[in-house]
């Protein structure tokens, strides 16, 4: 029993690709090189390209006759949709920073509004203390008015009071004269 081989499918599976795998390389390179074979792939290549394209024309014709969308459809739909997806999403952030700077104008609006109105009551307080100040001012100003009223009559009293006094010192000279000649 020693001597009997175990049968391997793996093995022999291995052997055939190993030949089938060298003949078929054999093949393909006495075809490439052979020009003949070269210039037969070259144009059967080319008729199957016009074929796919012949028939690319057609499946579109009658994907547009049924009124169905076609792979190019497709594709071009998902491109309109990711650009629109993209410009989307541009707006989106150009929107966050309008907003960002409205809020921006909203709070230094609200700041200028509050200094507006502080100047607003800083300005009536002003006016007020105007107004007081005025009066003060008009009755200082009719005091002054009275005080040169009376200062102009007592120049004229002062006046009057010197020419008194020249009288009655005149007086009493010619009083003094006549006790003198009297005597």
């Amino acid at each position: 029993m020693a001597d009997q081989h175990t049968f391997d499918p793996y093995k022999t599976w291995q052997t055939y690709m190993l030949q089938w795998e060298k003949q078929t390389n054999e093949m393909i390179q006495s075809w490439t090189n052979n020009r003949e074979a070269v210039k037969i792939a070259s144009i059967s290549s080319d008729i199957q390209a016009r074929f796919l394209e012949m028939l690319q024309k057609n499946q579109q014709e009658a994907a547009n006759l049924l009124n169905l969308p076609t792979k190019r459809d497709i594709t071009n739909a998902a491109k309109l949709t990711i650009q629109t997806e993209e410009k989307l999403d541009a707006l989106e952030e150009l929107i966050w920073n309008l907003q960002d700077s409205i809020e921006a104008s909203n709070n230094e609006n609200s700041s200028i509004a509050k200094i507006t109105s502080e100047m607003l009551k800083q300005m009536k307080q002003l006016k007020t203390e105007q107004k007081k100040e005025s009066e003060t001012v008009r009755e200082i100003y009719s005091e002054l008015q009275e005080i040169k009223r009376d200062l102009t009559v007592m120049n004229s009293l002062k006046e009057e009071i010197v020419s008194l006094k020249l009288l009655m010192a005149e007086s009493t000279q010619k009083h003094e004269r006549e006790l003198v000649l009297t005597k």
